[in-house]
């Protein structure tokens, strides 16, 4: 897993995280519950993954990695807006 992967499962957990919320304020509680589970994968996702980059990955290279990983986030959605 790369970091890549961990800063998209972390977009992905602060996404049904706010589904969640919004649901609760709805009275949606089976929606809310149902976003609860799949935000908390996403963020076990995303920390496996920030694991596996802590143990393999030098801090120079966790920078350089993090910082390619925040451009493709950028350019992706430069891309979707179009």
């Amino acid at each position: 897993m790369s970091l890549d992967e961990a800063a998209r499962q972390l977009e992905l957990a602060a996404h049904d995280t706010q589904v969640a919320f919004d649901c609760i304020g709805l009275g949606e509680i089976e929606r809310a519950h149902t976003h609860t589970i799949t935000a908390r994968a996403a963020a076990d996702a995303a920390e496996v993954a920030l694991r596996i980059a802590l143990a393999e990955l030098s801090p120079e290279e966790a920078e350089r990695a993090g910082e390619k990983a925040m451009e493709r986030i950028v350019e992706e959605e430069e891309g979707s807006r179009r």
